[in-house]
């Protein structure tokens, strides 16, 4: 199983990571949420994920359905842009229908027996974020693990990572290759479209039961970027964050 999140419109990092992940025979892709907001592709992502076996609800799509309650004023003009997109770029009026029942239809989670799927964490599976820092909440954890049967996969911060009663690894601790043993825990598997990481690479996992494996995929970066930045309603530091991975 491949598990990706917060592609954000990221197009040509969406189709590295979707090929690396076909060169290995993997066709069960799990979808942590956030397709959608940033980026300059809204629709041709939304196309890629429709037949992912599961996907779960992100803020960003949270938002262009209900409205950018909490978003800054840069995030909010991409979200309105990116509505406009799934509204009008499309003369088909069947297939925006078909997108817009995509998004409606998105589950908040998803669990199959020890396995929690979130896009945020597991005790707020939309909006609340897990940080590093979050480790010496001890409150703020117990809460979060409390929900977890054995194990949950989460993205949102863009940063990848191990939460675990003992502890926080980042992936680079564990030389990318988390085993999962009797202790619970909470993986962030890193962002498909911005990573804020420091590193430019897309970033997903591979899941067996057994094992969690981060990967890294090159894409172009470059083209990402200058289309962003030919799009007047998109703020241009979210093309600088994919140069910088921050």
């Amino acid at each position: 199983m491949a598990i990706i999140s917060d592609i954000h419109g990221n197009l040509e990092a969406l189709e590295a990571v979707l090929n690396d992940i076909y060169a290995k025979n993997i066709t069960e892709i799990v979808c942590l949420g956030d397709i959608i907001g940033y980026g300059p592709n809204p629709v041709e992502c939304v196309d890629l994920c429709l037949n992912f076996k599961v996907v779960i609800l992100g803020n960003h799509e949270e938002a262009v359905l209900f409205g950018a309650v909490g978003f800054n004023p840069k995030a909010k003009l991409a979200i309105d842009w990116t509505r406009d997109q799934l509204n009008t770029q499309l003369k088909d009026k069947d297939e925006m229908r078909k997108r817009w029942n995509f998004l409606g239809e998105m589950k908040i989670h998803h669990e199959v027996g020890d396995v929690l799927h979130v896009h945020g964490s597991p005790r707020e599976p939309t909006r609340e974020y897990l940080f590093q820092t979050d480790i010496r909440d001890e409150m703020k954890m117990q809460k979060n693990f409390d929900r977890v049967k054995k194990i949950s996969f989460c993205g949102h911060t863009h940063s990848p990572g191990i939460f675990s009663p003992s502890g926080f690894k980042n992936p680079a601790d564990v030389f990318n290759v988390y085993l999962v043993g009797e202790e619970k825990a909470i993986v962030n598997i890193g962002s498909v479209g911005q990573p804020r990481d420091g590193d430019v690479r897309a970033c997903y996992v591979t899941y067996d039961g057994k094992s969690v494996v981060f990967r890294r995929v090159e894409y172009d970066v470059d083209k990402a970027v200058e289309k962003i930045l030919a799009i007047k309603e998109l703020p241009p530091y979210l093309a600088m964050r994919l140069k910088e991975g921050r």
